[in-house]
């Protein structure tokens, strides 16, 4: 048998673990569970990333993983713009009743970094371009994220096997290609607002599969 090459996200190792009592969604409660936080060296993009596991999930069966790519002005100041804090939120929520892994990956803005972002905000806002053509007039590639260092966080957590809570194909696709089966990818909600709509309509177009859009559009 050919001996399969080794890549970036082989060199991916657990650092440290700690357990961890938090109240992600406003939730005036302090009787949570607390969950197991896990950081990792090896990580080429030499970037803090983290897996947050809940409850206690079987590795022989497919874990189910949530890949939520870090948004400071979604997640942390509730913006419209976007539907990232809803979905972090609802994946928190259904990985507290399921069980499973979420990554939170430091990609922020589709991997372009904050201040560009909010430069590409700008373009949206004052030239109408919608969210991957102000990517590019900017110099960047529409959607700049990569998941070999989210395939190796799983591989050194032991995960080969997941059930994918995502709506991004290419997630699955990258995944894949790094060594990591993706039984199924499961489809979160399509959280809509008057300020989103252009942005999911434009993610829609990419290939995200958006449940319900149309209907909402």
């Amino acid at each position: 048998m050919m001996k399969r090459e080794s890549t970036r996200a082989d060199e991916v190792r657990v650092r440290s673990t700690t357990m961890i009592p938090f109240n992600p969604i406003g939730r005036i409660r302090q009787d949570e569970k607390p969950k197991l936080f896990t950081a990792f060296d090896g990580v080429v993009d030499k970037k803090e990333h983290l897996a947050v596991t809940f409850g206690e999930p079987s590795l022989n069966e497919p874990v189910l993983v949530r890949l939520h790519s870090e948004c400071l002005t979604g997640d942390i100041f509730g913006s419209f713009l976007c539907d990232c804090q809803a979905q972090l939120h609802e994946s928190i929520s259904t990985l507290e009743r399921l069980g499973g892994v979420l990554l939170y990956l430091r990609q922020e803005g589709r991997g372009i970094g904050l201040y560009n972002k909010l430069e590409a905000y700008a373009l949206q806002q004052n030239e109408g371009l919608d969210t991957f053509a102000a990517n590019q007039r900017i110099g960047f590639p529409q959607d700049a994220r990569e998941y070999d260092v989210a395939a190796g966080m799983l591989k050194a957590m032991g995960i080969l096997r997941i059930l994918l809570l995502s709506n991004n194909p290419d997630k699955a696709a990258q995944l894949t290609a790094h060594g990591i089966d993706v039984v199924q990818r499961i489809s979160t909600k399509t959280h809509i607002n008057k300020f989103n709509k252009k942005y999911l309509f434009t993610k829609y177009l990419s290939g995200h599969k958006l449940v319900g859009l149309a209907e909402n559009t």
